[in-house]
């Protein structure tokens, strides 16, 4: 098979398309051929080392495609299925070896490009919005990279809600996505300071209920500062770096403020959740209510162009790889 391989750990011209061996399905496992392949932070983060298999591998979690072959032990999935999943190693390659307990069945109206746009984005702004933290009308929420694939999800979610909405871009051209997705403010990012005193002008100085930050070192600090008193910040990623390490102590004098770094993994492990949570995404997906804006299609011996368009941040919506040319 036909796969995309990071020899070393490295920039993104670490990635290459090359031949690999077939994989076989183990017990609890499902043989998927692969549609489309999502293209995530998280893997940038294992081809640098951050979070890191050891090298040669193959990229990648999140995909969707169709099952042609099962393993022992395997209930509830057959050949011809066709299947999605955001927690399955090496998925940059034509047959990824998909544990059962964290594949999904995709629905006949979705497609294979919409389930693998949406599964960890969605299900991830999914347990963001209804877990974490609940905003309710008449609230105010900060989201930063408003106009990228889970930035628009949050804004979306959080508006039906009632919420209203700030959200912030790196460029002045990704604002109308932003605004189409729902958000009632949007900000182009600069300095740390002009950041915190435009959202406390939004919000008559009184500061933002909640935080959903991907960003990480360049949006933390000024994220706090833009919290209301016992405000949630939720850390949900690093794409400008890891953030310094903080004193609890400091979150009591900046008004006793919650701060959280959840994952998805401690929000789906169990079938019977992830199922549901993936039910209400491809259901609001169905409704309207959540859109899959697919941002670029790349093929295998693209790869490296798309990990570095990622990181450019010049890129809204959602990133996709698949098979082929």
């Amino acid at each position: 098979m036909r796969a995309v391989v990071a020899e070393r750990h490295g920039g993104p011209e670490v990635l290459t398309e090359t031949e690999r061996p077939d994989p076989r399905p183990g017990p609890g496992e499902l043989l998927v051929r692969l549609a489309a392949a999502g293209i995530n932070y998280k893997d940038v983060y294992e081809r640098e080392g951050r979070a890191a298999p050891r090298a040669p591998f193959v990229p990648g979690s999140e995909g969707a495609g169709t099952v042609v072959a099962t393993g022992e032990d395997v209930t509830g999935f057959g050949p011809g299925d066709r299947v999605a999943w955001c927690a399955a190693p090496a998925s940059y390659a034509e047959l990824v070896a998909v544990p059962a307990h964290a594949a999904v069945r995709v629905p006949d109206d979705i497609s294979d490009s919409d389930a693998a746009a949406v599964m960890l984005q969605g299900l991830t702004a999914h347990y963001l919005t209804t877990s974490t933290y609940r905003a309710a009308e008449g609230e105010t929420a900060l989201v930063h990279s408003a106009a990228g694939g889970l930035g628009q999800h949050l804004v979306r979610l959080l508006a039906r809600r009632g919420a209203r909405v700030i959200g912030t871009v790196s460029t002045p051209g990704k604002a109308a996505a932003a605004e189409a997705a729902g958000a009632h403010h949007v900000i182009v990012r600069g300095a740390a300071d002009d950041l915190t005193r435009e959202v406390l002008d939004r919000t008559g100085g009184r500061g933002v209920d909640v935080v959903y930050d991907g960003i990480g070192k360049d949006t933390f600090e000024a994220g706090l500062a833009a919290l209301r008193p016992r405000g949630m910040f939720v850390l949900v990623g690093a794409a400008s770096g890891p953030v310094s390490p903080l004193d609890p102590q400091s979150l009591a004098p900046r008004g006793s403020l919650f701060l959280t770094r959840p994952t998805l993994v401690d929000h789906a492990s169990d079938p019977a959740e992830l199922a549901e949570r993936a039910a209400d995404v491809f259901g609001w997906l169905r409704e309207g209510v959540l859109k899959t804006t697919i941002g670029g299609r790349y093929g295998f011996d693209e790869a490296a162009q798309a990990h570095a368009d990622l990181q450019s941040g010049t890129t809204t919506g959602k990133l996709l790889l698949r098979p082929g040319h």
